[in-house]
């Protein structure tokens, strides 16, 4: 069996996916683009991890997604002769490598490459001169194979039916949803909520933290913002005192935070979003943008609710609808909610489409 994932830079929710794989199937090889040991975790250490040959150009480890019009030929050159299994995990590129005429190629999509597709503009507008004409030369090319590469796969699951929809329309293929693993018996309820919010992310452009603390400036409620990134400082900036703006918290700190919440405010449109599933397995609400994973993962009028738009306006209602119906939020059906995500669930799910497939 071989694993195939996009590159190991760094532990986030596509890496602790690849560990529940691994656990379901302990003997399987990993390959990647880009492998760094030290940043990854003695779990997918301990296996036999193989690198393309990405790997071994200059600053890889740090520009490794400079690479990209690189790593279909590098993908196309790894023999995976003798692997009757082979699950790719596509967020980067990785469903292009040529599986051998008998065996199952299974593609677990965390998401089309946003960077080739719906976020294309977004990239190449905040892009600099050089990055974007590279861009405008390189990228049709890598659609044209992120499409056909497509073809290749046997079955394909997606992370969420946000994900299902982009697959449908950009690689005119169908997948199964199979939600990722999320741990959430990690997590406990609190008597001691307070009557702060919660804001949970990386401070980066498309998470839209500038939405929160403009929302929070405006309503005067309290609110606590954990997360690093190139906005941390511009977010710190413009918080009000109602807002306490940190960079990290440990484990056992990020779960009293969620125990503790008033509620979870989540403004990114993303492809699952795990960080909504943990604060419910805290017993506390969510107020999410009703569209991309959220939709999958909150359950509305009990888990927490949608707002409209992504924009401040909008977030701003949609707090005073929170306040309004928080009295009557039961905390334990946001529990028994989040459990529908347990890791077991993955587990089952997962394994019924291969052994379908």
């Amino acid at each position: 069996m071989a694993i195939v994932f996009h590159w190991l830079v760094q532990m986030r929710g596509g890496e602790r996916v690849l560990e529940r794989m691994l656990d379901l199937f302990p003997n399987a090889d990993i390959f990647t683009h880009v492998y760094r040991p030290e940043r990854i975790s003695p779990k997918i250490r301990a296996r036999n991890v193989r690198t393309t040959f990405i790997n071994r150009l200059p600053a890889a480890d740090r520009h490794y997604q400079k690479y990209l019009p690189l790593m279909p030929h590098a993908l196309e050159e790894l023999d995976l002769r003798g692997y009757d299994l082979v699950i790719s995990n596509e967020a980067g590129p990785t469903k292009g490598v040529i599986a051998a005429p008998d065996a199952l190629h299974v593609c677990y999509a965390h998401s089309p490459m946003r960077y080739l597709w719906d976020h294309y503009h977004e990239y190449r507008a905040s892009a600099g001169v050089l990055s974007r004409a590279a861009m405008s030369l390189t990228f049709p090319a890598l659609r044209r194979w992120d499409v056909t590469s497509a073809a290749r796969v046997d079955r394909i699951m997606a992370n969420s039916r946000f994900v299902s929809q982009r697959i449908e329309k950009y690689w005119r293929r169908s997948a199964e949803v199979v939600h990722p693993p999320v741990s959430v018996a990690d997590f406990r309820p609190s008597p001691d909520a307070s009557g702060r919010y919660l804001w949970v992310s990386q401070m980066t452009r498309y998470k839209r933290p500038d939405l929160a603390v403009e929302a929070f400036n405006r309503t005067g409620l309290p609110l606590l913002m954990v997360g690093d990134g190139e906005m941390h400082d511009e977010i710190r900036r413009k918080a009000g005192p109602n807002i306490e703006v940190i960079r990290r918290l440990n484990f056992d700190g990020l779960r009293d935070a969620y125990a503790k919440a008033r509620g979870l405010v989540f403004t990114a449109e993303e492809d699952f979003g795990i960080v909504p599933v943990e604060a419910m397995a805290s017993g506390r609400p969510v107020l999410a943008l009703g569209r991309g994973g959220a939709l999958d993962t909150v359950s509305p009028g009990v888990s927490g609710l949608f707002y409209d738009a992504q924009d401040v306006e909008a977030l701003e209602a949609g707090i005073e609808r929170f306040e309004q119906w928080l009295p009557s939020f039961d905390p334990s059906a946001a529990v028994a909610h989040a459990a529908k995500f347990a890791p077991e669930v993955f587990d089952r799910r997962f394994c019924e489409v291969i052994l379908a497939s």
